[in-house]
């Protein structure tokens, strides 16, 4: 643990995140996705290095990797494999096709005409899993249909990843959803799996689905070509991080403290008065969420340090790079990030490329 804060020589940390607060990602979520291609003979551990990540990191249950790394992965995944949908239909989405999609979407009036294009195409591309657009109550729904055996989590979690970020996109602002529900028992990444839908998410359900207030159906799309082609620079892997779920009483958190120095953050007593709630209130709010203040400091000093040593300051020494988190010693922070990532600062920043591409 980090220990009281240090001189204030050092300066502070913020515009490391950008708004999306894009964070790290669970190794699980890593796994998850190298199945496919592992099943199909293809060398892992060279896509792996190719994004940056560690391959022995995968043995690590703690282990977390940067936002970046992953949708490079992602990336990597799609190119070595033509497939989009990486191996978990019957069908390939070959590569290309998520471009395609988005092509037939653009002309689209509103919000409903768009959702309505996208589940045609993806119904057209794939075999296994198809959806449906759903209105009730005000409310409306995306909701998954199987064909044949069970998909993992994961496919199901990626389809309604590639819609839901593409409908944010086009709308140019975050659909924030109000439940979301998976078929299949909860998986070990479900707190991921919460982050990136929202709190509300829930398992062990008859179906799929993902439920938003049905007035953003009649929004206009506000995309055009030439935002298109800058979008599809980071596309699909962009989708992973850019529109999360920011609701959360945990997410306005670390949007407060992000701009601060760590050796400037607040206590939870000072937090509760700035957030105009009570220490009571802030704790089992945090507590509903699977979260405590403690927790939420530790995974921003995480995240800060997996930005500082991917994408900080030319030249940033290791030492330097604790010393702006918090630390007082070196060798604090080499166990702190250990026990965050599985592996050394030094050796988690030889991993990463020489030239990263966009990330989104």
């Amino acid at each position: 643990m980090p220990a009281s804060a240090p001189s204030p020589v050092p300066p502070p940390v913020s515009g490391l995140l950008s708004d999306a607060d894009k964070g790290s990602i669970g190794i699980t979520l890593v796994r998850e996705a190298l199945q496919g291609a592992r099943a199909r003979g293809h060398d892992t551990d060279a896509l792996l290095r190719r994004a940056g990540i560690r391959p022995d990191l995968l043995a690590s249950d703690r282990a977390r990797v940067s936002a970046a790394s992953y949708a490079r992965l992602w990336s990597a995944l799609a190119d070595e494999m033509d497939d989009e949908f990486f191996g978990m239909d019957r069908h390939p989405m070959r590569r290309g096709s998520y471009r395609l999609m988005c092509h037939s979407v653009l002309g689209s009036t509103t919000l409903e005409q768009a959702l309505q294009r996208m589940l045609g195409f993806l119904r057209l591309v794939l075999d296994d899993l198809h959806a449906t657009l759903e209105c009730r109550d005000g409310r409306a729904r995306i909701v998954l249909h199987e064909v044949g055996d069970p998909p993992r989590m994961f496919a199901r979690a990626t389809f309604f990843m590639l819609v839901h970020g593409l409908a944010c996109w086009l709308v140019a602002r975050r659909m924030p959803l109000l439940e979301a529900g998976f078929a299949g028992p909860e998986p070990a990444a479900a707190a991921d799996y919460r982050v990136r839908f929202c709190e509300q998410a829930c398992f062990d359900q008859p179906r799929s689905w993902i439920a938003f207030d049905a007035a953003w159906l009649a929004r206009p799309v506000r995309q055009d070509e030439a935002a298109l082609r800058v979008f599809l620079r980071g596309a699909p892997a962009n989708l992973l991080v850019r529109w999360r779920d920011d609701g959360s009483l945990g997410a306005r958190i670390r949007r407060r403290l992000r701009p601060l120095a760590p050796a400037d953050w607040p206590d939870l007593p000072a937090l509760a008065a700035t957030l105009h709630l009570s220490v009571t209130t802030v704790q089992r709010r945090l507590r509903d969420e699977g979260q405590s203040y403690q927790r939420v400091r530790d995974g921003l000093r995480r995240d800060l340090a997996l930005q500082l040593l991917g994408q900080g300051e030319p030249g940033l020494s290791v030492a330097a790079v604790g010393e702006r988190l918090g630390f007082e010693e070196t060798s604090a922070f080499h166990r702190a990030f250990k026990k965050w990532t599985g592996v050394s600062p030094g050796a988690y920043r030889q991993a990463l490329p020489r030239v990263t591409g966009s990330s989104g």
